[in-house]
This record gives C-alpha cells, structure tokens and sequence, in this order.
C-alpha cells in the first residue's frame, strides 16, 4: 500500500491501526514482556536447575507454554534487543554486536565490519505499533540500542522510559545505580525491585488498558550483586551440594562451567522469580490476570566459558557468545489466558524475532509484514497446532570476550550447521538425537552439509550481511601466545 506524501509513516500507521482496531479498547489484551540479561536455558526450575529456586517462573510455565527450542537472534544482548523491537534479524539491520563492540586486536584473524550503533530512528517498533493500535506503553530496564539521547526508548515508541539507556549492565545493582535513565533511590536499593515497582505504578496507572509493559531487568548479567541474606542462603545450599565432579571442565581451549553452584547468582535468579511473582499478585489485585498475556524469555545464553563465570547450561554445549546451543538456546514462557493451554509444552523452533508478528496477532492488529520481515507469527504454535517447517538464522561477524570467534549458523528441522569465517569450515549437529553438539557430522552427511550451507549463504545475500575481512594488523604470535594463556 502506497503511503500517501501528506502523511508522515507513523501518522498513516496510526490512522491504518485506528481503522482496523476491534471497536473497544477494552476488548484488546494487555501484553507484558519480561526479558532477562545472560539467562540460560538451564537456570530455571521448570527447565530442569535443581540449585536455582523459581518458584514463580515455573508457576507462569505451568499456567502457559513452555517452548524447549526458543532462540535468541544473536548471542549477545544488542543484537537480540533489536531483533525484539523490529521482527528483523540483526544481519539485516546492520547491528550484529553488543554495542558497542570489541576493537579489532592483532591476535585476531579478521576484522569486524563497521556496525550501526544504534537502532535507527525509522525502524518502527513493536512499541510503536501497539502505541498506534491504541496501548498505552512503557520499558522499565535495559534498552542497550543507542548511546546518544535521542536514540533512546522515547523515541521508539514508549510513553514512559524508566532504566533504558546505552549502557549494557548497571554500575551497581545498589542504590547508586549510576544508570542515568533512572533516579537513584535510598541508598542500597536493589535494581530489580525498583524498576519492578515503576512496572507496578505504570499497571496502576493503566489499568483501564490496553497497555504494553516491556520489562528487561538487568539482571542477571555482571557485576555479580545479590542480597546479602539471600547470598547465604544460597552458600548454605551450596555447601550441602554432593562432593566431587570438576567445577570446570575444558571444550576448545576453554574452561567450561560443570556445575549450577554460585550463589551470588542463584540470589540474582532468586529474587528475579520474586519479582516476576510482584508482577503476577498484581495482575490478580487488579483484576487483570486473565486479560493480560504475559511473555519470559532471554536475551542470549549464560555467561559460562571462562574461568569464574557464574553459569552453567548443561547439557547445551559452551554459553555466551558462542554458536552452541549454549549461547542462543533460550527459556521461553507464555501465559495466554484462554488460549494456551496450562502446563503445555512446544518442541516448536521459533525465534526472536517472531515476538513482534506474534504481538500484534494477539492484540488483534494487522500484520506489517514489511516491517518485522524476518519473524514469524507463533500464534499457531500458542493454539496447540503445529508451525511450518522453516530456516531459523544466526549472523556474529566478530569475536566475542568469551573466546567465541566469527560466524554464521543455520536450523532446519533437527539439523543445525555452523560456519566458522576464519577457515569457512562447517560443522553439522542433529540436535535431535545429540543436544549437547559433541558429533560432528558434517563429513558424515556431505549432502546435508552442502544444502544447508547453500541455504546460509544464500540469506548472506538476501539480507546484505556485513562480512568480517582480514585483519591487516593480525599477528599469529598474539593469536598463539593468548591461546596457550586461556
């Protein structure tokens, strides 16, 4: 459909979303998404941790859907960010680092390409189109999408920005935060509750609806801070863990988290749950629990190569920044009151980038598909029926602190291919039958190989994705000598 020149973009949206909207508000779902920061798929009760206590996630798992092979678009936070926001994949958009990035350094082979630095103002977001269709809208948390003001949640969409800023962790979970999107609190103040108050003042305020709360909490990524009192509980619980098994275990270089045993972590995890159950008893006081649709996933997987990193995501292989599973494979819940079935689980691939389509069919507003062009609604999936078989993507032209290296990923069905840019070499994984990746097949299936690697490089070129070149300042001594230190 053609814009007409007398209107701006937005404009015509809202004036497209006003024409097609149900004739009451009232009629129209609240949404909140509650997205955490380096979670893994293995750190929550319902997804098999027996050290971490989720007792309210894992009572929204069994009121809703519990998705086993939930992605995010990227391996680190940015990327995956703008891929929620947009429907588009990172490669598409240009911003395949976390902003923002790693310099180029004479121990690696390629260099990185030159990334956007902040998601451009002419994206229109889910926020944008849900404050079109008539939401009222509000982000309490990390943004991570741009430094400069103007690029801030305010200009994409939220009537109210609360914590999103460029900044990627916060100074301190404490009061100071020294986040400047929020005003500090009383001195020792946590982070999570803080901004799950301003989450519960906006549902006050709105409860007239509809209205889109976006809340990704900080946590759990880095520094690692807790409570005090829940600390010890958790030192206790790890003290009466059963002896023996390696804490650290090494896959490529690398040492490898084994166990679920910190406790500074586990008390982040703790009272994230708490949290997530403010926001549930809220829904109940407020009458709400049965109109609102509630969204928990992650933005990329546990921090877990390395030593001292608190995570471990068993049996996926390797975390953060890395291809594996361990890096992309996330938990996902979704509590949709009257149409996902309680206690239900999909074994369905979808991914980040699906969440827009999928909101907007929730809140009875047209699709745009010329907007979140990578995403697939998963309506269907939510409804208990079966999703179409289709290519999931991964694009990461650049290295990553955790040791990961460059390169592109595809999944089709039960098959997943990697390719590493530094040699173009392929690995190939039946996720079906070997979830940790420990069986290269690619040698094995030679014709598997090469369709999905014809699939990957074909999308390169659809999408326009920026390719890493070589490093003209590479020297193969740094390369080895910080090798052998890791």
């Amino acid at each position: 459909m053609k814009i007409p020149s007398s209107l701006s973009p937005l404009i015509f949206l809202t004036a497209l979303f006003v024409a097609a909207a149900p004739a009451s508000a009232a009629d129209k779902p609240n949404i909140i998404f509650i997205l955490a920061d380096d979670l893994g798929w293995k750190d929550l009760g319902s997804y098999g941790s027996t050290f971490h206590e989720t007792p309210n996630l894992d009572k929204l798992a069994a009121q809703g859907m519990r998705f086993t092979d939930a992605y995010a678009a990227c391996t680190v936070c940015s990327p995956t960010r703008a891929s929620i926001m947009t429907g588009k994949y990172p490669a598409r958009l240009h911003l395949t680092d976390w902003l923002p990035g790693l310099r180029d350094t004479p121990d690696r082979q390629l260099s990185r390409p030159e990334i956007q630095k902040f998601l451009p103002i002419e994206e229109v977001t889910v926020a944008e189109a849900l404050k079109a269709g008539g939401y009222r809208t509000g982000l309490f948390g990390k943004w991570h999408l741009g430094e400069p003001e103007d690029t801030r949640p305010e200009r994409q969409g939220f009537d109210v920005n609360i914590g999103g800023c460029g900044k990627g962790h916060p100074p301190s979970y404490f009061s100071p935060y020294g986040i400047p999107a929020i005003t500090d609190g009383p001195d020792g103040e946590y982070l999570n509750d803080r901004l799950t108050d301003e989450a519960l003042k906006f549902m006050e305020q709105s409860k007239d609806g509809p209205f889109f709360i976006y809340l990704p909490h900080y946590a759990v990524h880095m520094p690692l801070q807790a409570k005090p009192e829940m600390i010890e509980k958790y030192k206790a619980k790890a003290a009466g863990l059963p002896a023996g098994g390696e804490e650290y275990a090494t896959d490529l270089g690398r040492p490898v988290r084994q166990i679920q045993n910190n406790p500074v972590y586990a008390a982040m995890m703790d009272n994230l749950d708490e949290n997530v159950g403010r926001v549930l008893k809220k829904l109940s006081d407020l009458g709400l629990d049965e109109k609102t649709i509630i969204f928990f996933t992650s933005d990329n997987g546990g921090f877990s190569t390395g030593k001292g990193t608190p995570a471990c995501n068993l049996p996926l292989r390797m975390g953060k920044g890395w291809p594996y599973e361990g890096g992309v494979r996330e938990p996902l819940l979704v509590k949709w009151p009257g149409v996902t079935k309680p206690g239900s689980i999909s074994g369905a691939p979808v991914i980040s980038t699906d969440y827009y389509p999928t909101i907007l069919q929730m809140a009875g507003l047209p699709p745009q598909p010329g907007q979140h062009a990578d995403g697939e609604s998963i309506v269907p999936a939510l409804k208990g029926d079966a999703l179409p078989e289709r290519p999931l993507f991964w694009h990461y032209p650049h290295y990553h602190g955790s040791g990961g290296a460059p390169y592109g990923a595809v999944r089709l069905g039960d098959f997943k291919l990697i390719e590493w840019y530094e040699d173009m070499r392929a690995e190939l994984y039946n996720l079906k039958d070997d979830i940790g990746e420990r069986t290269d097949l690619a040698a094995k299936m030679p014709e598997k190989t090469a369709e999905l690697l014809k699939l990957l490089r074909g999308w390169r070129e659809d999408v326009k994705a920026q390719m890493p070149a070589p490093n003209p300042k590479f020297n193969p001594d740094a390369s080895a000598k910080k090798k052998k230190k890791s």
